[in-house]
């Protein structure tokens, strides 16, 4: 498995963000995607995206086969949504490793959390997403999306081995049409996709990230 660059890494918090001023938009209007209700909020901002990520996702949906469609679960969420998500999950990795500093701490939890201060997903530039076949069911994609590395002994990792190879070649559909949209995947995470964010400009070598932490409201 090649080298993961973790979002903990300075290197992402070092690239800078120069705002385009995008929209968020509501993913629902139109029905252009199936929407999954398993990260539903009361104020719907789980199915919120910037323009163009929804752009590109529709564009990757097109390149898809006859049967096969995208599950959106997961775009927007609120900073403080994200920070609540990091520190439960870390103080779930301080309870199982009481030997761990705090560096270690962080560190590990940005295998499944971002840390909020570059969460893609408080930027409206990250979606969590799968496979579905014509009649809605979701493909075999190995784990359950969501699946942490200690539950799923680290076959979240989207290059895990010893997945099964149904698992194995859905993955790489759902990778070769995400990335022929321009969307860059979080290696720890199969289900998690971005663009114009810091770990997208990292990813494709662009000199800065074009979407910045915002509130829905904004």
């Amino acid at each position: 498995m090649a080298e993961i660059v973790l979002m903990s890494d300075p290197k992402i918090a070092a690239i800078p963000v120069v705002e385009c001023g995008e929209p968020l938009v509501d993913v629902r209007v139109g029905e252009p995607l199936p929407v999954d209700a398993r990260k539903r909020d009361g104020e719907g901002a789980f199915a919120h995206l910037r323009e163009g990520v929804l752009a590109r996702l529709l564009e990757a949906q097109g390149l898809l086969p006859d049967g096969v469609r995208l599950l959106f679960v997961e775009g927007y969420r609120p900073p403080s949504l994200q920070r609540a998500y990091f520190e439960r999950y870390a103080d779930e990795l301080r309870a199982s490793n009481p030997g761990w500093d705090e560096e270690r701490i962080r560190v590990a939890a940005s295998r499944y959390v971002s840390p909020p201060e570059v969460a893609p997903h408080s930027a409206g530039a990250a979606v969590d997403l799968t496979l579905v076949d014509a009649d809605g069911r979701e493909l075999d994609m190995g784990t359950r999306m969501n699946a942490s590395p200690e539950e799923s002994g680290g076959a979240c990792y989207t290059d895990a081995e010893g997945i099964g190879r149904r698992a194995r070649a859905n993955r790489r559909l759902l990778g070769d049409v995400l990335t022929a949209g321009g969307l860059v995947n979080y290696p720890t995470e199969w289900w998690h996709w971005s663009y114009g964010d810091r770990y997208w400009a990292l990813g494709s070598g662009a000199p800065h990230a074009i979407y910045g932490p915002r509130e829905l409201s904004d």
